[in-house]
């Protein structure tokens, strides 16, 4: 490796890692600032804030917003080469544009690609996983959770109903499942509340009725008490925590095969976040290309005209990848294409701004 090359990969690393950590420094002073009374209020132990809670949020918030800080810092520093006529003086040397590009660059880039990989695959799931432990234990400790009018499908024919449900005592009132098989109701439960039983692993049921259709036949029975056991579980009524940010791959993966068989609705959600896990590290490189492009010429606005194309370009990708991923959840676009689409089209402009670019 040439010293050239080592000195841009020093650049190019010493720069995003700096911007990182003014970063952190600035969220978590903010995040104290939020989260200080909750800390004092509930005694939550110092060890257990630093080594539990920001030490998962470091990550997790790092890492959500990784590749925009490779591009801010490819824009600056560039930039600052481009001032001081650095890049002039290597073209004019023989170097090639591409070969500044594709060797201390993308090896620059190549390495935060994979240590983003990492963590969005098993890093920052792991870690979220300490975070939610650490909130429900000492941030939401007395939260109380009364949805109403909840609607699941816990198996492919098998819906669930509930009128309103209470985490405090897991609750829930107004309980109802239905087998629906070709639009026809094959069995109906019923029962006034429904409380579950954490020793036996099922449903207390008080009040119930109990309807099996077969054909024209229809057996009936009803009482005052019932256990069950059926395909829910508490947590699937607990709305509060994001579940597919705290699983790793391998387990994201089960969990939607788990659900495409029970012919669950929502899976949209989930294979969002299973290709966003790698479509936004791969991004990297896309941005890694426009900001060198884009910082490589030199310009009378000089760095701070740079930078604001740069935060320009990242709010663009931004809003790009929400409405994209809005229409793969709520509309007919693909999970796959809506999480991939911002990549696309920002290649594409890579393609053109590195065509563009003085060489």
């Amino acid at each position: 490796m040439k010293k050239l090359d080592r000195y841009i990969i020093q650049k190019f690393l010493g720069t995003f890692f700096f911007a990182i950590i003014l970063f952190i420094a600035v969220a978590v002073v903010i995040d104290v600032s939020e989260r200080i009374d909750d800390f004092l209020e509930n005694e939550a132990p110092l060890r257990l804030i630093i080594t539990d809670y920001y030490m998962s949020f470091i990550p997790y918030i790092v890492f959500l917003l990784s590749p925009l800080f490779v591009f801010i810092s490819v824009i600056f520093f560039t930039s600052k080469l481009a001032y001081r006529s650095e890049i002039i003086a290597i073209l004019a040397s023989g170097i090639s544009f591409y070969r500044i590009l594709f060797v201390p660059y993308f090896i620059s880039a190549s390495l935060l690609v994979g240590l983003q990989l990492y963590a969005n695959h098993y890093l920052v799931p792991n870690s979220n996983k300490t975070l939610r432990e650490f909130e429900n234990l000492y941030i939401k400790k007395n939260y109380v959770n009364r949805d109403k009018n909840i609607h699941l499908q816990i198996e492919k024919d098998t819906y669930v109903y509930v009128g309103s449900y209470n985490n405090n005592d897991s609750l829930a009132t107004n309980f109802t499942l239905e087998v629906i098989e070709d639009k026809k109701l094959l069995y109906k439960l019923a029962a006034k509340k429904a409380k579950w039983n954490n020793k036996e692993k099922a449903w207390s049921l008080t009040k119930f009725q109990a309807r099996r259709v077969n054909g024209m036949k229809e057996h009936f029975r009803e009482g005052e008490k019932m256990d069950t056991i059926i395909n829910l579980h508490p947590s699937d009524f607990d709305r509060r925590v994001t579940q597919k940010e705290a699983l790793t791959t391998p387990e994201l993966t089960t969990f939607i095969a788990k659900e495409r068989q029970k012919g669950a609705p929502f899976l949209e959600f989930y294979l969002v976040e299973q290709h966003r896990r790698s479509a936004i590290p791969f991004a990297t490189f896309i941005l890694t290309i426009i900001g060198l492009a884009i910082a490589s010429r030199k310009v009378r606005g000089g760095m701070g005209f740079h930078i604001f194309i740069g935060i320009a370009l990242s709010s663009a990708y931004i809003v790009l990848l929400q409405f994209s991923t809005t229409f793969a959840t709520q509309g007919n676009l693909s999970p796959l294409l809506g999480v991939w689409l911002p990549n696309i089209f920002f290649g594409i402009l890579s393609i053109y701004l590195l065509w563009k670019a003085p060489k």
